[in-house]
């Protein structure tokens, strides 16, 4: 048998006292560590409700509306310590030009791309999704104001029949007779008979065949779909992706999912937020 080690022979050869070890044994975790836990507690929790999407920045906005006061560097540290980051499946990249040439453009397109109010300007792309039954075809329509999926269609074909009734799902959900700019590709889809029909009274803007980065807000909302959600599921036919379309746009992207363009607030919020403001201005000039 072994030879037993004795608790004081040990704390000798540690340089450690016998009262030194009991104040060890007995010790209460200190107010910093207290707080410390619950931070971490709290960043448990956010970054479950964000799907296991957001990183450090998101979590530490998200920390600062509870009242954390917290660098952005702690949280990071601290999820480093809970073994925990944003799940993202393959990163999406964004090619450079010229630029000059690119600076110029983008003023164009900050002007377009930053409307001052809903429904002013509507994006519309459609993207594939892979399944073992083969692909179906996601139709999405945002409104360029609060990056809002107002309409989505999920199809088994690429007919123009289902851009179509995606329009017309969003006509009847923003319930709108203004005009706006409703911004597209060149996709076969999107200059049909049917699709002209539909949109009559709106402009359409098309991007065109040179710059394709026109599309980019919604065309990154798709890459986010897929990345922050798809990807992490073997999709077994339409049912299953349509499920999980209907979770991601309809439980988190528009309703819970912060947003930078929207001064971190979810597509919903913001709209409340724009909502709210119009009401004061009104009773402000009734009063």
């Amino acid at each position: 048998a072994g030879r037993r080690v004795s608790v004081s022979g040990m704390l000798k050869f540690l340089g450690v006292s016998r009262s030194g070890y009991r104040a060890w044994l007995h010790r209460v975790p200190s107010d910093t560590e207290k707080r410390r836990e619950s931070v971490k507690e709290k960043i448990q929790d956010i970054y479950d409700d964000s799907k296991q999407n957001y990183g450090a920045p998101k979590i530490t906005v998200e920390l600062r509306k509870t009242g954390e006061v917290i660098s952005e560097r702690t949280v990071g540290t601290y999820m480093r310590q809970m073994g925990i980051k944003a799940q993202w499946v393959k990163p999406y990249t964004v090619t450079t030009i010229d630029s000059d040439f690119n600076s110029e453009l983008q003023n164009i397109l900050d002007e377009q791309f930053n409307p001052s109010r809903p429904d002013a300007v509507w994006v519309s792309d459609i993207t594939y999704i892979w399944t073992y039954n083969g692909f179906v075809y996601l139709t999405s329509i945002m409104d360029l104001y609060s990056r809002k999926i107002i309409a989505w269609v999920l199809s088994q074909s690429l007919e123009a029949i289902h851009v179509v009734e995606c329009v017309n799902k969003a006509k009847q959900m923003r319930n709108v007779t203004s005009p706006l700019v409703f911004h597209s590709d060149r996709g076969i889809q999107f200059v049909s008979q049917a699709f002209q029909k539909v949109t009559e009274g709106m402009i359409n803007s098309y991007s065109k065949k040179a710059y394709p980065w026109d599309n980019a807000c919604i065309e990154s909302f798709h890459s986010l779909l897929k990345r922050e959600w798809l990807n992490r599921f073997k999709i077994f036919d339409y049912k299953h992706a349509y499920r999980l379309v209907f979770e991601y746009i309809e439980t988190f992207y528009n309703t819970v999912r912060i947003h930078s363009h929207c001064g971190y607030l979810s597509p919903d919020e913001y709209e409340k937020q724009y909502r709210n403001k119009l009401l004061e201005l009104e009773q402000k000039l009734a009063g």
